[in-house]
């Protein structure tokens, strides 16, 4: 199955210039996303993983199926505000601003093993400061996983340390 035909190229969104690769196509068709979902499986064969953790929201979709697939727990990493419980922040850098991400204190353990899962690396800021959460909690990543990676925006440069897989380049 090749799952490039069901991305959805919307010009201009959210703004002028950008591109923006729509997955609600993808997660529309069952066998999409079942053929999805074990691509991203295969990704990590072999390798025990503890918790998957999903940046929001997005990230949530497949990283919630990840855990299950996986038979891990699911940690959500959200933006400030959102999460109920004390949570460690991590600032980054936008290309228009500061934001942030908040992951609760308590949601992973010192050496458990962990797959970050998102649906798009672009400039790779998100997800570094994701990678931070996570080790500051003591968590050991390995694999930054995504369904989608804009190589072109060369965020894999900011997640040297990391090893990264994509199911889709552009």
């Amino acid at each position: 199955m090749n799952l490039s035909e069901y991305i959805r190229n919307i010009k201009d969104f959210p703004k002028a210039g950008v591109q923006f690769k729509d997955i609600t196509p993808l997660l529309a068709n069952k066998d999409a996303v079942a053929f999805c979902l074990q691509q991203l499986a295969a990704m990590v064969a072999g390798e025990k993983i503890d918790k998957v953790v999903g940046i929001e929201s997005r990230g949530f979709l497949f990283g919630t199926l990840l855990a299950h697939k996986l038979n891990a727990g699911f940690v959500p990493i959200r933006k400030p505000g959102k999460l109920p419980y004390k949570t460690l922040k991590e600032p980054y850098q936008l290309e228009y601003g500061l934001d942030a991400l908040e992951i609760h204190e308590d949601a992973i353990k010192k050496g458990e093993r962990v797959l970050l899962h998102d649906d798009v690396l672009a400039t790779g800021g998100t997800a570094r400061a994701a990678c931070k959460l996570i080790e500051s909690l003591g968590g050991e990543i390995v694999q930054c996983n995504f369904l989608i990676e804009l190589e072109f925006l060369r965020g894999n440069q900011k997640l040297k340390n990391q090893t990264v897989k994509s199911l889709l380049k552009y």
